[in-house]
């Protein structure tokens, strides 16, 4: 049987042995299958590389800060302020519907520069904005655009490092709940602000997603511009366009002592672009995007006074057929919607809440809670609610205001910020409602109070007939009496 074997063996097969045939082939096979290995090996580390790339993904959930906190709010006794339709019943009998006044006379709240007088007051000595402004290059050009995400630039942490000369304390701008805003020019000269997020990576990488998701792709002229990211080991940094003319918080309440005050005209023209920068979001995009944290520290302003909305971390994205979604309270006391702040339930009409309150801060020049006031004034919302209802609402108007605004312009503000801060969010319009009530020449009276108006003037002219027909019967009475008293004189003589 050996002999049999090593016969067969030994033949001879294309000039080879059978037995130097399976030597070679199964070299082969080794040969392929060490190959084989070698590729994936290279296919799953390539793959590994990819990923360092890749925007990180978390499930988890950034924790509190001090300044951004859970917000709870008490709620209000109905019987300690007027209801909110008696409020705006009082403030369109204060003023009457036939004003004879116009805001903005020549030119609605545009966004044109020139359709007002100065801006500040200090305008006057020179400060005055350029009514036709040069077109920017953008920040990017000069660098190479080899962000996988489609849009913006990849930056190194050495990139930024050298633009913000290895983040000094002299170039911080801005510290918010996540992290550190710094001024920084890159290296083709374009001036950006690099806000570098806080070492905690659970937190880092919530905002650092919500931000690049949410406004990654967006494109409007009063929304600020997400130019690129960075991603190195436990480092989160965004990079933005720099707006340096401060943000509308500081203005209304004089952290901008050498440059003055806003006119009337400015600060409606602020509000108009932040108005249509939430339309845009709420409306022309899909998902939408709610916002969750509008406060006047959030709204930038450029050198031509046009408002820039910023600091999206707390964002949320709103799809197709969702009327709301359920999430932690957060935000910034006195600007947080009751609903939002009372059941968790989120959905653009908070932003319009926030917008209202903005709104009503910068036509009284007041913080929306200022503990140092007395108490009935504590409360933004519910002072303006009290003083409107008093038929006292000119009275509100920011004291810093050296032009005050028209009658019909008063009007028209503080209307569009009590639908806005309505208690009901159903109530409440929507922010492209806000943009047009805010461009009106006369402020748009809704359906729903053409409705109740007529329903008043209803009610009175029923109650009138009654007085009018007794008021006759009583005269036709008088006259029978008369009558008759004549007649029986007659016949006396």
């Amino acid at each position: 049987m050996a002999s049999d074997l090593s016969t067969e063996l030994s033949r001879e097969a294309l000039g080879l042995k059978v037995w130097e045939l399976i030597a070679i082939l199964f070299g082969v096979v080794v040969v392929v299958i060490v190959a084989m290995l070698s590729l994936c090996l290279m296919l799953k580390k390539s793959k590994s590389q990819r990923k360092k790339h890749a925007l990180p993904l978390t499930s988890q959930i950034p924790i509190e800060s001090n300044e951004i906190k859970e917000i709870s709010i008490d709620e209000v006794s109905a019987n300690s302020h007027p209801t909110h339709e008696g409020v705006l019943c009082a403030l369109n009998d204060k003023f009457g519907d036939k004003d004879s006044e116009k805001g903005f006379t020549g030119s609605k709240n545009g966004d044109d520069s020139s359709q007002s007088g100065s801006f500040t007051n200090l305008e006057k000595d020179g400060a005055r904005p350029s009514p036709n402004p040069i077109a920017t290059p953008s920040p990017l050009t000069g660098l190479p655009e080899f962000s996988h995400l489609g849009w913006g630039h990849w930056f190194t942490l050495r990139d930024l490092q050298i633009a913000t000369n290895r983040f000094s304390k002299d170039n911080i701008i801005g510290e918010g709940g996540y992290g550190v805003v710094y001024r920084g020019r890159l290296v083709n000269g374009a001036p950006v602000a690099v806000k570098k997020l806080l070492n905690n990576l659970g937190q880092a990488e919530k905002e650092f997603m919500v931000e690049v998701e949410a406004i990654g792709h967006v494109r409007h002229k009063n929304l600020v511009r997400l130019l690129g990211y960075c991603i190195e080991g436990t480092h989160r940094l965004l990079v933005y366009e720099y707006v340096n003319n401060g943000n509308l918080e500081q203005w209304l309440h004089g952290a901008m002592p050498h440059r003055g005050y806003l006119t009337w005209e400015a600060r409606m023209k602020i509000l108009l672009g932040t108005a249509k920068a939430l339309a845009y979001l709420h409306e022309a995009i899909e998902p939408k995007v709610v916002h969750r944290d509008i406060k006047s520290s959030n709204i930038l302003i450029d050198d031509d006074f046009n408002a820039k909305i910023s600091d999206f971390g707390l964002a949320k994205l709103l799809g197709a057929g969702k009327s709301h979604i359920t999430t932690r309270v957060m935000g910034t006391f006195g600007y947080v919607a009751p609903e939002y702040a009372n059941s968790g339930l989120l959905n653009e009409k908070s932003d319009v809440y926030s917008f209202g309150v903005v709104l009503l801060e910068s036509i009284t020049g007041r913080d929306p809670v200022d503990y140092g006031r007395p108490a009935p004034e504590v409360n933004l919302v519910d002072w303006l609610k009290m003083m409107v209802g008093s038929r006292r609402s000119e009275e509100v108007i920011d004291p810093n205001l050296e032009v005050r605004p028209s009658t019909s312009a008063l009007k028209r503000a503080l209307l569009t910020a009590l639908r806005c801060v309505d208690p009901d969010a159903e109530k409440r319009p929507r922010m492209g409602q806000v943009v047009r009530m805010l461009e009106a020449e006369e402020y748009p009276i809704s359906r729903e109070d053409r409705r109740r108006r007529r329903k008043q003037r209803g009610a009175s002219a029923d109650a009138d007939p009654p007085r009018a027909s007794s008021e006759t019967d009583r005269s036709d009475l008088s006259d029978t009496r008369s009558a008759q008293r004549k007649t029986e004189n007659r016949q006396r003589g």
